[in-house]
C-alpha cells in the first residue's frame, strides 16, 4: 500500500511504499519521524491476506473516505476542454460535431470511472492510500470491521471546521 500525504512538520508531499510493514513514516524532505499507530492496520501479521486500513496514519482521524485515484485538476481539464471544444462547434453551427463532442466527452469520462483504482483519502489531513488492500475496503463485507464509505459532505464539512476554528484560535492573539 502507498500512501502520499503532506508532513506535518515541514508540510511538504511525502510518497511512502510498502506502508504496511513500516513503524514509522519518514518524510523525505525534513527526515521527520511519524510514529504509526497500533491500531493502523487490521490482519496484520496473519494470513488472511493483505492487511487492511483502520485509520490514517498520519493524524488522529477515523475517518476514511472511497474516491477514484484519479487527479481531480485532470478530470476538470478534460470537462473544460470538451466544452470549450464544443462550443467552438457551436458557434460554426455543427450541430452534429457539437454533439458528438459533448458525447465523447461524457463516455470518456465513464471510462475513466470504471478503469480507475479506488483509493482511500482521509477527510482531516487529506492524506491519500493507495494500491493492494485498499481496493477491498468499500463494499466487501470480508474486508474488516471498518468500511469506508464513499465522500460525504456533511463529514468533510465537520472537518473543514474544525480545521478553520483551530486556525482562528492559534491566530487569535488574546488567546495565551
Amino acid at each position: 500500500m502507498r500512501i502520499t500525504y503532506a508532513c506535518p512538520a515541514c508540510h511538504a508531499t511525502t510518497s511512502i511504499d510498502g506502508i504496511e510493514s513500516l513503524d514509522s513514516l519518514e518524510c523525505a524532505a525534513c527526515h521527520a519521524v511519524l510514529a504509526l499507530p497500533p491500531d493502523a492496520f487490521a490482519g496484520r501479521g496473519d494470513d488472511t491476506g493483505p492487511p487492511r486500513l483502520q485509520r490514517c496514519l498520519t493524524c488522529p482521524s477515523l475517518e476514511l473516505f472511497v474516491r477514484k485515484n484519479f487527479p481531480q485538476r485532470l478530470g476538470v481539464a478534460i470537462v473544460v476542454a470538451g466544452l470549450a471544444a464544443s462550443c467552438v462547434a457551436w458557434a460554426n453551427r455543427e450541430m452534429m460535431i457539437t454533439f458528438g463532442i459533448l458525447f465523447g466527452t461524457a463516455l470518456l469520462d465513464v471510462v475513466l470511472f470504471l478503469f480507475m483504482p479506488n483509493c482511500l483519502s482521509c477527510y482531516r489531513c487529506g492524506a491519500r492510500y493507495s494500491g493492494e488492500g485498499v481496493a477491498n475496503q468499500h463494499g466487501d463485507p470480508a474486508a474488516g470491521s471498518h468500511q469506508f464509505e464513499a465522500f460525504d459532505l456533511e463529514t468533510h464539512e465537520k472537518h473543514r471546521q474544525l480545521v478553520a476554528r483551530t486556525k482562528q484560535l492559534h491566530s487569535d492573539p488574546t488567546h495565551p
